[in-house]
């Protein structure tokens, strides 16, 4: 279905487009939450309208959220947890949970809804994004680590773990290389052996 959108959706348009929708997605959220209405001829007569008023009141939004947006950015939480040996989490660390930490160093509340981010359930270094609105997505990082242990021990083995996953194609990549250095070597090889017997034939011939 093709809807009007009346508000900026995140990551799906700005007020005044007009998109195409899964049905369910339309009928269920869009329209219910007063986002988007249905793109009928005379609701699309409209879109301009909605445009102009939509982007003076986002400018006047981003306005007031750019310092929380200042104050977000580069953000260092914390979180420890119970894990495998493997480093799979007991449980996981929630977008409310995140919400939560990240309301204690604003200077508004940040909603769970805002977290753009599954919830986590490994350790280790993790970025999140919060939209506070379409146009300001500050980053914060998220370190999630053993109980017991500190935050640096869980970011070094990430680290260590990466570093291993980067060096294994590396080495595929060398062996076949050799393997396609030896097949062209056997070519070359079966070349002059051809050479050789071409020759020794016509000097028979001769």
């Amino acid at each position: 279905m093709k809807v009007l959108l009346l508000k900026d959706v995140y990551k799906l348009g700005r007020a005044g487009d007009v998109k195409r929708v899964a049905n369910g997605y339309g009928r269920n959220y869009l329209i219910p939450q007063g986002l988007a209405v249905l793109a009928t001829a005379g609701a699309v007569k409209q879109a301009g309208q909605i445009r102009e008023e939509a982007s003076a009141r986002r400018q006047e939004l981003n306005k007031e959220m750019s310092g929380v947006a200042e104050q977000l950015a580069g953000v260092l939480l914390t979180f420890p947890a119970k894990a495998s040996e493997t480093g799979k989490l007991y449980g996981s660390i929630t977008t409310q949970m995140i919400a939560e930490a990240l309301s204690e160093k604003a200077s508004v509340e940040i909603s769970r809804r805002q977290i753009d981010s599954q919830p986590l359930r490994n350790l280790g270094e993790h970025t999140v994004q919060v939209r506070l609105t379409v146009d300001l997505v500050p980053e914060v990082t998220v370190i999630v680590h053993r109980e017991g242990e500190s935050p640096d021990l869980a970011v070094e083995k990430v680290s260590v773990e990466e570093e291993a996953v980067n060096i294994q194609p590396e080495v595929e990549e060398t062996e076949e290389a050799v393997e396609l250095q030896a097949e062209e070597d056997s070519s070359t090889e079966e070349i002059e052996v051809e050479d050789l017997e071409s020759n020794d034939i016509e000097e028979s011939e001769n």
